[in-house]
């Protein structure tokens, strides 16, 4: 069962469809580029968390030139398998529709916030429902995009899972009714659509989640849910600005020497504005540059046989005589005494 949650932010491919949707309404990119968890690196790297603040802006521009029952229908759209990660493959591999949705919801925190959302499954006799809870105003339009998406992608990853399009007995939503719902009856196949219920479910036969899958292999569910586990275990939260910097400065620094300058284009922010936000969080260029180094080379020097001159080369220090005097001014030793001393201390352990 995974144990790392990391509230207040969502999936890289979380965000990454909701950009692709958002570029899909004409929205000028100059109005949510800027936001934090967007650049590239981020975006497309799996290992990132994006701020969930950034997830819900683009939800709330996005609304702004589509309605909330449109962008709901276009998230669906943009979901094929695996847009979602290894939570799409949980559910479609499982040796039943019912125990992929059970393991849907254990691992939510792949993909979403679940500070603020969570699934809930219950059995009643020969019913199954779904709820898709949150914490969200009933009121605000992007928040009905999203439970209005997430009672359709559980529809359709389903019946995925089933090897056929399954119909819902009940869907209810908690949002205003809209003046026209045809759209949502075509995405979830029913015109029993009930509207301002406290929490947004979906209820199908109990026989039909029931069935065995056709995709399903012996001991591939476990094998899903150790990735999700690792996936979680080894994100990366960019919960605030400083920690956006931190993996900007990082990435620069693996590429070549960084400079207050490439990390600022990295970041598209002039270098004055960088150093600024720099001083409100009490910090200074040299200072993170130098905290860089010494985590890297600590670790260069516990975890690898690199000679001296090539850790020096990998951390952007002149020649080894200004690696061995960073290191006495960090530890009061040595590199050679600070290697030896933590292997040591590895075999004791």
């Amino acid at each position: 069962m995974q144990s790392h949650s990391h509230p207040g932010t969502t999936s890289s491919a979380l965000t990454r469809l909701s950009v692709e949707v958002i570029r899909m309404t004409g929205a000028d990119p100059n109005g949510y580029a800027h936001l934090p968890g967007l650049a590239p690196e981020h975006l497309h790297g799996n290992t990132y968390r994006t701020p969930a603040v950034t997830t819900g802006r683009l939800a709330d521009l996005t609304t702004v030139h589509v309605p909330w029952t449109d962008m709901a229908v276009l998230l669906v759209g943009q979901s094929h398998i695996g847009a979602l990660g290894v939570w799409d493959y949980l559910i479609t591999a499982a040796p039943t529709p019912l125990e992929g949705i059970q393991d849907a919801a254990a691992y939510f925190a792949t993909v979403v916030d679940t500070a603020t959302e969570c699934l809930h499954i219950a059995e009643d006799g020969d019913h199954v429902t779904i709820s898709h809870r949150s914490q969200a105003d009933v009121t605000h339009e992007a928040a009905c995009a999203i439970r209005a998406y997430a009672l359709g992608i559980l529809r359709q990853r389903l019946s995925q899972a089933a090897g056929r399009a399954l119909v819902p007995l009940r869907v209810s939503l908690a949002a205003r009714a809209p003046r026209r719902h045809d759209i949502l009856s075509e995405l979830y196949s029913t015109r029993v659509i009930h509207f301002e219920a406290p929490d947004s479910s979906i209820t199908f036969r109990a026989a039909d989640l029931k069935i065995p899958g056709p995709h399903t292999q012996p001991g591939l569910s476990t094998v899903l849910r150790r990735h999700a586990d690792q996936i979680l275990a080894t994100a990366i939260p960019l919960h605030d600005w400083l920690s956006l910097f931190r993996t900007h400065l990082a990435a620069a620094h693996d590429e070549a020497a960084p400079t207050l300058a490439a990390v600022a284009r990295r970041m598209a922010l002039s270098t004055r504005t960088l150093q600024r936000r720099l001083d409100e969080h009490d910090t200074t260029w040299s200072g993170e540059l130098e905290n860089l180094r010494q985590t890297q080379i600590t670790r260069l020097l516990e975890t690898t046989d690199l000679s001296i001159d090539s850790i020096a080369t990998r951390s952007g220090y002149a020649n080894a005589r200004a690696l061995r005097r960073a290191v006495q001014r960090w530890y009061g030793t040595t590199p050679a005494a600070l290697r030896s001393n933590s292997r040591r201390t590895f075999m004791t352990w």
